[in-house]
């Protein structure tokens, strides 16, 4: 049997789903979250089952499976996810196919937000110390994306980040910390390499695909 070594005060008698909801270290090896997941998981893999001409059915997947859907947004399968009601997305967004959006923490996301295929969104963190990782000790951070926000296929965004209205965020860029609005970033670690003076302005031709 694996020896836990406790990364908290030993008074502290919170279940580990509880202590992973409120952002801090917890191991994921625990019932709730393990009938958490499972459910989530049933619902990802029925609505990665479904065909286009099932938009119906699929509204009502996603209904169930996130924390909320804005009207008028799309998801293309496949989507992944870790638990589902820890996403709430705006009205008006298109995410294309092969959104990974493990949502151990929130992942909060605007209206009209663009989203191209392979992106991922991913808010889970280990320690980077040896022995805590080797018990599996984990944690999460939150992600936030704003209003209009584009990202180009194959971004990654990192655990806590935010990302500001209207933004654009280049084709397989890693987003390892906040971006401000109205600013078009690229590369890996991802630099801002251009302001947005008219926030509806449409993004230089290139910068940015999917």
């Amino acid at each position: 049997m694996r020896t836990i070594v406790r990364m908290t005060n030993p008074d502290d008698t919170r279940s580990m789903r509880e202590r992973m909801l409120a952002g801090d270290p917890y191991i994921a090896d625990d019932p709730e979250i393990a009938e958490q997941s499972a459910a989530a998981l049933d619902l990802m893999a029925a609505y990665n089952a479904t065909s286009v001409r099932q938009r119906p059915l699929r509204r009502r997947l996603l209904e169930q499976l996130l924390g909320s859907i804005g009207e008028g947004t799309e998801i293309r399968p496949p989507f992944y996810v870790d638990y589902g009601a820890h996403i709430t997305i705006g009205a008006r967004c298109f995410a294309n196919f092969g959104l990974v959006a493990l949502d151990v923490a929130p992942i909060t996301i605007g209206d009209d937000v663009q989203i191209g295929p392979n992106v991922q969104l991913l808010t889970p963190t280990h320690p980077v110390e040896p022995e805590p990782r080797r018990n599996k000790w984990e944690g999460a951070k939150p992600i936030k994306i704003g209003n209009n926000v584009w990202l180009g296929g194959g971004a990654i965004v990192l655990p806590g980040v935010t990302i500001g209205d209207n933004t654009v965020v280049g084709a397989g860029s890693v987003v390892t910390r906040d971006l401000p609005a109205n600013v078009i970033a690229v590369g890996n670690p991802a630099r801002v390499i251009r302001s947005l003076t008219d926030a509806g302005a449409a993004p230089a031709p290139g910068k940015a695909q999917g």
